[in-house]
């Protein structure tokens, strides 16, 4: 598990391998991946969008940007949690995603950004 705080808001991350997925006549590798927000901060706040980098041991990158999480736009009171998970298709069995979160301070009405540390995916096959 990695994480970070930025702004009083933690972000735990763990991966798990799923196993593999032929797509157009290629193999892929479907990994998951469960982020838990903590709100550590004084203020109530809010997750509008989010910006992935996703990288594989092929040298593919992959950008994704979009609103929320899951579909949702979740608020976090001082003290509360959120917890979601996601998943990706890689084309190689070792990879990375790593982001941010632009989220609102209700009490300041100002936007912030909270990085999401560089996470590893990994088949336990590909592992020596």
């Amino acid at each position: 598990m990695v994480t970070q705080i930025t702004k009083g808001i933690k972000i735990s991350v763990q991966t798990s391998f799923e196993g593999t997925y032929f797509k157009n006549y290629k193999i892929h590798f479907a990994f998951s991946y469960e982020i838990k927000i903590e709100n550590h901060s004084k203020d109530s706040v809010q997750l509008n969008t989010r910006h992935w980098e996703i990288y594989d041991a092929l040298n593919n990158k992959e950008i994704v940007d979009g609103e929320g999480v899951v579909g949702k736009k979740p608020v976090l009171k001082p003290g509360e949690t959120h917890t979601y998970t996601s998943g990706c298709l890689l084309s190689s069995p070792i990879g990375a995603m790593k982001g941010f979160y632009n989220m609102i301070n209700f009490t300041t009405t100002k936007s912030f950004r909270v990085i999401i540390p560089t996470f590893k995916f990994s088949a336990p096959f590909a592992l020596n």
